[in-house]
């Protein structure tokens, strides 16, 4: 016990009031990552060996030949042992962050388990950091525990999100660029159509035209004419496109196909109509971010201007009145 006590006097005279708790956080720290090699060698049953290597087989078909190109062919992965680790056993869950990366534009296999990796090893990077930088802050000074905990916890909060943020970010801005471009890849698709072009030619010859204005749209026309070239279902490549894509236009883009393919109408009716619509579409998403300026530029107009126009105005005679009011004497 006296032993303890000395202990605890010396932590409380060097790191202040809270040096023994800190101290103890950071050994539960190191003890987490002590144990973390141990929980990740443990030994996998053979029935989830073989229901994830029938769910990977199975997503290999649904990403066609293309992915497959993409992602490396037989190439090794260093975090394939960590897979039951890094993956969600939830098949919900898994295709959730695959269908949320796929529209990022992570097309390869390994992306689920690099995006956990990231996750993982940014924020308990963040925190070892934090950690430190409480331990200085309590060397140096007297914190509180509310500041211990924050200074703690915060960066690795931070760190875990970090790699979510960016990717859902990806993910707005890939699909603005494919709202965007879709209006002109459909007139193009159309010339082609009524050109005596197929289908399947003129998404091939509109994937090469868009890629220059629009990289994002000109991939998802790309891994389409693949995937119909290996001889899979007109249907699923479309259907494919428009989760991949996750824009109501492509949605709706896809659906015109798939009923006058069902019905046996024209296409290059269905795409002029449909082309004209998205033209309509466009004029009007302009006209709305055009509309919305005014309402924007309303606070930083009063916030710019005003200030300015008083100073000029009413200045002089705020001047003038302090002078009149400086030089008499009421007495």
């Amino acid at each position: 016990m006296e032993m303890l006590q000395t202990i605890n006097t010396m932590l409380t005279d060097r790191f202040g009031e809270f040096g023994p708790l800190l101290v103890v956080g950071i050994l539960g720290l190191f003890l987490i990552l002590l144990t973390l090699p141990v929980l990740l060698r443990k030994q996998e049953d053979p029935l989830d060996k073989l229901r994830e290597a029938t769910r990977r087989n199975t997503q290999n078909d649904e990403t066609g030949t293309k992915q497959v190109l993409r992602s490396g062919g037989g190439k090794k992965d260093k975090l394939e042992k960590y897979s039951t680790f890094l993956e969600p056993t939830d098949a919900e869950e898994y295709s959730a962050v695959r269908l949320k990366l796929l529209q990022a534009g992570y097309r390869s296999k390994t992306a689920v388990r690099t995006y956990h990796f990231l996750q993982f090893a940014l924020g308990m990077g963040f925190l070892i950091i934090g950690a430190l930088y409480a331990i200085l802050q309590s060397a140096t000074g007297e914190p509180t525990t509310q500041g211990l905990v924050l200074s703690v916890l915060g960066p690795g909060i931070a760190g875990y999100m970090l790699p979510k943020y960016w990717v859902t970010k990806r993910q707005q801005e890939r699909q603005e660029e494919i709202t965007n471009g879709f209006p002109d890849s459909l007139d193009l698709m159309l010339v082609c159509v009524e050109a005596g072009q197929s289908l399947d030619q003129s998404i091939i010859r509109v994937s090469k035209e868009v890629r220059a204005g629009y990289p994002a749209l000109a991939d998802e026309f790309e891994i389409v004419a693949h995937e119909m070239k290996a001889g899979k279902d007109k249907t699923s490549v479309l259907r494919d496109m428009s989760e991949r894509a996750g824009v109501t236009d492509v949605s709706s883009f896809v659906t015109v196909l798939i009923q006058s393919a069902t019905f046996g109408t024209s296409i290059a009716e269905a795409l002029r109509v449909y082309a004209e619509e998205m033209r309509d579409k466009r004029v009007m998403r302009a006209e709305e971010a055009a509309n919305k300026l005014p309402t924007k530029m309303t606070l930083a107009t009063m916030a710019l201007t005003v200030p300015p126009l008083l100073i000029i105005l009413i200045g002089p005679s705020i001047y003038e009145i302090s002078e009149t009011l400086g030089n008499t004497n009421f007495f």
